[in-house]
């Protein structure tokens, strides 16, 4: 145990933790057209972290059900369940497992492999510890923020339609975003 990893943690606690989805977001961002960004999250996922006693050997697995997706439009939606995006009907879920943790400046990455439409591809995510504490029933909460960038056609995610401008519809990078807050289990 690294007492420096430690001290940039206050209330650090190890443990095996589930992911509490109604507190906890799985969403994203991508350019439409050129000119703005669209805002999506998926509604149904699952997941568990275990802290270790050295934070760097610690892990986590997410499970996303790909169908579950919203952008606030429904034939958007239905578009982005098709074959041309997710192909819900085909890989009705996404995963994520983490392969190692490390510290880089004044936070950490978490190492981890994305496994989307039967890819799986390596994918950093820059993580922040926002906390560790009691909740009001007796039990013991940690939360978490995370980015992450990946590029759409690495997961053959291809479709697009070019635009009179000379550009395209959709962009070819995905910004995640996730704001996890997880129940230490007893």
């Amino acid at each position: 145990m690294t007492t420096s990893t430690l001290e940039i943690i206050p209330g650090y606690v190890a443990g095996t933790w589930t992911i509490d989805p109604v507190h906890s977001e799985v969403g994203f961002t991508v350019r439409h057209m050129m000119v703005s960004k669209v805002r999506g999250r998926f509604t149904k996922f699952s997941g568990q972290i275990v802290t270790a006693e050295n934070p760097l050997e610690s892990s986590v697995t997410a499970e996303i059900d790909v169908a579950s997706i919203t952008t606030g439009d429904e034939t958007r939606d239905n578009h982005l369940r098709s074959s041309d995006f997710l192909d819900a009907a085909h890989h009705p879920t996404m995963t994520y497992r983490s392969t190692g943790i490390r510290r880089e400046g004044d936070h950490f990455v978490v190492d981890g492999e994305l496994t989307l439409r039967g890819v799986t591809r390596p994918v950093p995510l820059i993580v922040e510890v926002n906390g560790f504490g009691p909740d009001p029933y007796g039990g013991t909460r940690a939360g978490f923020s995370a980015t992450a960038k990946i590029n759409r056609h690495d997961f053959g995610v291809s479709w697009n339609a070019a635009l009179d401008n000379g550009g395209v519809v959709v962009g070819d990078t995905v910004t995640i975003n996730l704001e996890i807050e997880a129940v230490l289990q007893k």
